[in-house]
């Protein structure tokens, strides 16, 4: 019976068939084949646990590499947003200075806008003075003409008239004279009748201009004592006077040798303007016409 036991069991372990007849005669059959399926769904359930494992390895690595790439995204993210703020700051600056550049054309644009008034106003006193001009040469003309009418009438009159003709010798002496200061380059006149004031006044001084590489000074004279330097001009406004004093800079600088001690500053003129004449007087400037002073001397 032992033997008989053992070798049934042997067979139930080793023979699926016996078992499963062996079962089926106990009423076990189905119950056995359900556990088998159970068995193998447990072992299918295991292999697609293992590959469920592995695929979730496979996706907790990617998501790694995915966090790595997102942080890679938000580093570049963040690189791009601080350049793009250099940029803005960029465009900022280039548009605060596109802002003074047009402010600078606007302040251009303006001072144009003086420098051709000035020209204007330039032109405008260069038509006055040619019409100044103009009129002087008319009268000149008419002078001349007197002149002629005057000759012709006291070369037929001469000998019968002879104190008459000492008369009209005498006006026709005046009207030459006049003349002659009309016509004599006012540069000149301003040089004879500065040397002869100031002989007048007790200066012996040779009156002329000086050219100089750096300045043209159109009335210069030096004696041991006195120096004068100024300038001549029909029509002589305030400004001339800032030329007197560039010039005797220049002087002091580059030719102190053609100074003196004492300095005399002159402005010759035809017609001295108001400005000139208050300036002159607040400067101790000397101005002067053929007739006489216009201002007086105030170091002499």
């Amino acid at each position: 019976m032992e033997s008989l036991k053992r070798e049934f069991l042997e067979l139930l372990d080793k023979d699926l068939e016996f078992r499963y007849a062996v079962a089926g005669y106990l009423g076990l059959s189905e119950i056995l084949k359900r556990l088998d399926a159970l068995a193998e769904e447990q072992t299918k359930l295991a292999k697609e646990q293992i590959e469920l494992r592995r695929e979730q390895a496979k996706l907790a690595e990617e998501q790694v590499k995915l966090r790595e790439e997102q942080t890679k995204i938000w580093t570049e993210m963040r690189a791009l947003r601080e350049e793009q703020a250099k940029i803005w700051a960029e465009i900022k600056a280039l548009r605060e200075e596109q802002t003074k550049i047009w402010m600078e054309i606007a302040g251009l644009r303006e001072e144009q806008t003086k420098i051709w008034d000035r020209d204007l106003r330039a032109q405008e006193e260069q038509a006055r003075i040619w019409a100044e001009i103009k009129a002087l040469r008319e009268e000149q003309t008419k002078i001349w003409a007197e002149i002629a009418g005057l000759r012709e009438d006291f070369n037929k009159m001469r000998e019968d008239f002879n104190r008459m003709y000492r008369q009209l010798d005498i006006r026709l002496t005046r009207v030459e004279r006049t003349l002659e200061k009309i016509t004599l380059d006012i540069e000149e006149e301003a040089r004879i009748i500065v040397k002869y004031r100031l002989r007048e006044m007790g200066y012996e001084v040779e009156v002329g201009s000086l050219i100089l590489p750096e300045a043209e000074i159109n009335i210069y004279g030096a004696s041991d004592e006195i120096c004068v330097i100024g300038e001549a001009s029909v029509r002589a406004p305030a400004n001339i006077v800032d030329k007197i004093n560039s010039n005797l800079e220049k002087l002091r600088t580059l030719y102190p040798n053609k100074l003196r001690s004492k300095i005399l500053k002159v402005v010759y003129t035809s017609l001295a303007m108001p400005d000139l004449i208050e300036r002159a007087e607040k400067e101790g400037i000397w101005v002067l016409k053929a007739t006489g002073d216009i201002v007086k001397p105030k170091n002499l």
